[in-house]
């Protein structure tokens, strides 16, 4: 009998290195071949349940009709709904939906919430969208996936260039299909729209948890720990207020522009006021100025890759001068890359664990909205405090008992969970 999971390891040997559905099948290879995975499993999960197409057509502002192509990736449905969000980019493309699905399987089997899946996108520059155009597009492009999505199928949330208004359009769009309001079709709401309070700095929560216990685990003290933060988001921009409110010393934090750096730390609420006042860190006083590609080769105890992809690769791995890398990004390191960081002895905080913490809260609020009862923000954020520690020391002890790196043993936990209930189900035929 042919393994399939050989003849995948020969195609993908020497392909692009950044391309991201390869970087993802490269990690589950290797995982699901020192899992001895059976080859029907690997077949089964290696691919995603369903990929689907639509063109969104949308009257402009101008009058006129514009074709919009869109995507929704559905992973794996062996351990609940799919869930993942959608992003608007004039770079989307099906190769990068299929691996952040996927990645979203792996994510919500780390930290154990009983989700599969899934991802979306739209080819389009938002940047160049007035509102009355974005929720045109949203709308429609909700109506084309009416069937396929919905609270016990797949559960969209925001992602690149969307928002709790997006998904207050998504969320209204289908009330009115299904002629009663349907608050659990998406998560990342508006509070009064059935929201979880708590759920805006889920993700950069979720970083600042996961880097405290990789830093307990190096007997690191917080105010002896420098960290340099890529991206000034919502996840970047959000965990880096965290890390200084926590007592970190943030020396580095970056913008698509670029980035600035002083080794005494950065006022990081007064830099984000700067930004925001801005558009940019240019003219911050007392500080030195650096390109994106220059701050992630700053010298740093912690480093925090939170924009995209792709950010540190084969060409500048041996240039990282961190202890810990804690990936607050989708993929922003390549396989390639890996290799050459645990060479240097770097621990990783894999992103399918680090940036958990957005997906984590986002089942908060799905399970709030299907019982109708909503928790604090301080019940929310000690429920991910205790999620995010317990999944961080699962995938410590996973590691440890395979004699494998970090990134190795989340995929291989997560890998495994997922195998699990999919030969418990069996497959329907």
């Amino acid at each position: 009998m042919a393994n399939p999971m050989a003849d995948d390891m020969r195609r993908f040997k020497g392909s692009d290195e950044k391309n991201p559905f390869e970087a993802m099948s490269e990690r589950f290879d290797r995982a699901a071949k020192l899992l001895g995975l059976e080859d029907d499993l690997y077949a089964v999960m290696r691919v995603p349940s369903r990929e689907i197409k639509v063109y969104v057509p949308v009257r402009m502002d101008d009058g006129h009709i514009q074709v919009f192509e869109g995507f929704r990736v559905q992973h794996n449905f062996a351990r609940g709904p799919a869930k993942g969000g959608i992003r608007y980019a004039p770079d989307v493309n099906i190769d990068e939906v299929k691996a952040l699905s996927a990645w979203m399987t792996w994510k919500c089997a780390v930290v154990n919430v009983p989700f599969g899946g899934g991802k979306g996108g739209i080819v389009c520059d938002p940047r160049q969208m007035s509102i009355g155009e974005l929720e045109r597009l949203t709308r429609r492009y909700t109506a084309e996936l009416i069937d396929f999505i919905g609270p016990d199928k797949d559960v969209p949330a925001p992602d690149m260039n969307t928002n709790e208004q997006t998904m207050a359009w998504i969320m209204d769009t289908y009330s009115m299909h299904a002629r009663h309001t349907v608050t659990a079709v998406v998560t990342g709401k508006p509070v009064a729209l059935g929201g979880s309070l708590g759920r805006r700095e889920a993700t950069g929560r979720g970083l600042l948890i996961s880097i405290g216990e990789a830093v307990r685990r190096l007997n690191l003290t917080p105010d002896k720990t420098s960290i340099v933060v890529q991206g000034s988001g919502n996840v970047g921009g959000l965990g880096a207020r965290l890390m200084y409110e926590a007592g970190y010393r943030v020396v580095g934090i970056s913008e698509v522009g670029g980035g600035i750096y002083n080794p005494k730390g950065l006022k990081i609420p007064h830099v984000l006021e700067y930004l925001e006042k801005n558009r940019s860190f240019e003219g911050y006083p007392d500080v030195d100025y650096v390109d994106n590609k220059e701050l992630l080769e700053l010298e740093c105890d912690v480093l925090a890759p939170c924009a995209t992809e792709n950010q540190i690769t084969s060409e500048n791995a041996d240039r990282i001068r961190c202890r810990i890398l804690a990936e607050g990004a989708n993929g922003p390191t390549t396989p390639k890359a890996d290799k050459i960081l645990h060479e240097k002895g770097i621990f990783v905080v894999p992103d399918i664990l680090a940036n958990a913490g957005g997906v984590t809260v986002s089942y908060f609020e799905w399970v709030q909205d299907r019982m109708g009862y909503f928790w604090s923000e301080e019940e929310v954020n000690n429920r991910l405090a205790e999620k995010m520690v317990a999944s961080f020391n699962e995938l410590v002890h996973y590691a440890e008992k395979h004699n494998v790196d970090s990134r190795t043993a989340a995929y291989m936990l997560a890998i495994d969970r997922v195998a699990y209930d999919t030969r418990m189900r069996g497959i329907y035929a």
